[in-house]
Parts: C-alpha cells; structure tokens; sequence
C-alpha cells in the first residue's frame, strides 16, 4: 500500500501519518503512534485524491487547493446507498469546484475517533462525519481542533450547542418515509409490509416513524419491524437482512422498507428469491435489481456535500449551525413513479430498463395518485409526520 500512496512531494501515505504526529511532540501523542498507525492499518482503504479534473489541465477553478476530509460509515463505498451519495457530492466538488478529498473507509466504530483526528490533523480544511453515531466525536473532535471546519452528516445537536466550527446537515426522512409507507401498504396483495432498521438510532427512528405513519394511513394496512443490530455492523450485515427479509415473508409481508445501508443488498436479494418487492433508501436504488425494488426513498446526500464543500471554498461555511433538507425543497422524496430517472437509464441494458418501466406501470393508479396526495399534504402542512427523532420513539 505504502508503494501506492504518496503526496505531491513524494512523501510515503505512513510517512505522512508520522510526521503528521511528530508535529506536536509531547510524550501522550509520541506513545500513541504505534497504537495510532496500527488501526489506521485496519482501515479497509484511505483513498487520498490529489487530481482534480481541470486543474492539472491549466484550468484553475476556484476550489485548488482546498482539502476535504470524509469518514465513511460501516459498509464503505459500494454500498449504492448512503456512501456512495456522500461520494457522489465530493466528486462533483472535485469536478466543479477543484477541490481534492480523502476518504476513509473504517472496518468498525471504533476506527471512527482516530480517524477524524487523523484528518484534523493531516490538515484537511473540512473533516466530514457521516451518520448519528458520530455525533458526539465529531463535537469532540472539532473543540479540539477549532481551526478545522466539520460537518456532521446526518444528525444534529438539538438541544446542546453546535461548536462554531461545526455545520449539521439533517434531512426530514421522516416525510419521504410517509410517501414510502403509502406507497408498500398500496401495492401491497397481503397488505402486510416490513421496515428493516441497521440499528436503534433516533436518525433510523425517524425512518421507522414516518413509515409506519405512512403506511396506517392505508386502511387494513399491518407493519412489521426488525433491526439487524445493536451497533454500526447492522448498516454492513447482508447475511442478516436476508434472514430478517426471509422471516417477513414467512409471516405473509410482500413488500420491505430497508434503512440499513449496505445490508440492503441481502434484503433486495432475499426480495428477488421470494418473489416479492422491496423499496429502497437514500439513493436510487432501483437499479440494483430491476424489477424487484418498486422505489427508493432518496435523500440529496450528494448536495448537502456540495453545498458544504462550497461554503468553504467560498469562505462563507456556516459553522455553529444546522441545515434541514426536507420534502418541499426537494431534498427528501419518493423516486418518479412513472418515468425513468437518470440512474435507471445508465449502466443498465435496455431489458433491465424496460422490466424498471413496466414495474413502475403496474402500479395503480390509484396508489400513485394516493402518493402524491400524502406529498402535497405535507408540504402544505395537512398531514402533519411524527418525527420521532424529536418526540421519541413510542413504547
């Protein structure tokens, strides 16, 4: 790997981890190095991206020279899901902006303090953490390093005070879960749908909440729910999302909700092998198996990114502050119900689009008129969605 990673200055990747520590020689952080260099050695992958497109090329944009920083959450790049839209946003600041990124994809949670802290440390202009569970090592991390900007995906600090170097960028997928819940128990034979959770967290209750809203506001409609795990391993365990998925369909469900990052994929395979639909998260997942996945409930990770990555460019970052992505700006919704959408058309084969185009054309009308009548109810504020992020989730 060592051969593989070297800086502009031809510096080695763990020549850099090194002299990165040494910069504050005090015996606390000297003793750590071995500790600190050995979990970075676990980490699956540190993708250090020093090539903006057009830069190299005599195209100064105004972004050169300004450093991102992201921990990924469990699951990694690939997971066609929460990561890979958290990806999506940095490549198109890198594209358009001229900004260069590092991304660290960690093995389990525990990699998640360290890795931060490296970023911090590696002089990274913004550190980005992704998903609840980094909520409080993101604050941490960042009164540790004032002159560092962060930027908290996901979550936020309701309630606490958010560090003047920290933005939070939430989403109300709670009003995006309430036109998925409408959406399952509409399609639904059996009338009898299932929610899959990665873990306990408020960010996956809110999910769960606006889903089961969403779905009881359909007459006979019965909602089953499962969480794969305690910890972060829920977002990464396929094996247990097509056990869950499995058990739901031995007890009649025919259509499943996952919010559960990269163990979706065991759901959508358990989906395909049973027979029955799945609906998606955070990005366009339809793709993934044609036919199967009836609709994804997406959130634009990717602009939240952007929009990030911009403010520091543009020296106008709003630290201290959170930022909220919901149903009537377009940050949080449903997948078109009707026509296909760009990552329906590219990559796929003409058959897999067709098999996509007639699912979507199989839904009654009367279901996609029920959609979009829950949609415009909420942004106009008719349908109120519990969010139970804020409220709790009930006993």
């Amino acid at each position: 790997m060592e051969t593989n990673m070297k800086n502009n200055e031809g510096r080695s990747f763990w020549g850099r981890i090194v002299a990165t520590l040494k910069k504050k020689r005090n015996k606390r952080i000297l003793g750590g190095v071995v500790i600190f260099v050995g979990l970075i050695l676990l980490f699956n992958m540190i993708n250090d991206d020093v090539s903006p497109e057009g830069v190299s090329e005599g195209g100064r944009k105004r972004g050169e020279g300004v450093r991102i920083g992201i921990v990924l959450s469990q699951g990694g790049k690939g997971d066609k899901s929460f990561n890979d839209g958290a990806i999506a946003g940095l490549e198109k600041a890198k594209k358009e902006l001229g900004i260069t990124y590092k991304d660290i994809e960690i093995l389990d949670d525990s990699q998640n303090r360290i890795s931060l802290e490296f970023l911090a440390k590696d002089g990274c202009d913004l550190v980005i953490g992704v998903g609840g569970l980094v909520k409080d090592l993101v604050k941490e991390t960042a009164l540790k390093y004032p002159d560092t900007k962060f930027l908290l995906i996901d979550a936020d600090y309701e309630g606490e005070e958010t560090p003047k170097n920290v933005c939070a960028m939430r989403f109300k997928d709670h009003e995006g879960s309430y036109l998925a819940g409408v959406l399952a128990a509409g399609i639904s034979k059996t009338k009898k749908v299932g929610f899959i959770g990665g873990m306990e967290l408020p960010v996956i209750h809110r999910f769960e909440g606006g889903y089961k809203a969403g779905v009881e506001s359909v007459p006979g409609a019965e909602l089953y729910t499962s969480y794969v795990a305690t910890d972060g391993s829920g977002f990464n365990n396929t094996d247990r999302g097509r056990e869950l998925t499995f058990d739901f369909v031995s007890k009649g469900v025919d259509v499943v909700y996952t919010v559960a990052g990269n163990t979706g994929k065991g759901v959508f395979n358990a989906a395909e092998s049973k027979g029955i639909k799945a609906i998606g998260v955070d990005s366009n997942q339809n793709w993934v198996k044609p036919g199967v996945i009836v609709a994804s409930m997406f959130k634009k990770l990717d602009i939240a990114i952007y929009d990030a990555c911009e403010s520091v460019v543009d020296k106008r970052f709003p630290g201290g502050t959170t930022k909220i992505y919901g149903l009537s700006d377009g940050g949080v919704g449903l997948t078109d119900l009707d026509k296909l959408e760009e990552e329906e058309i590219e990559g796929i084969s003409e058959k897999e689009q067709k098999v996509i185009k007639d699912m979507k054309d199989a839904i009654p009308q009367r279901v996609k008129k029920n959609v979009q009548k829950a949609k415009e109810g909420i942004i106009e504020g008719s349908i109120i969605v519990p969010d139970w992020s804020v409220e709790g989730k009930p006993e």
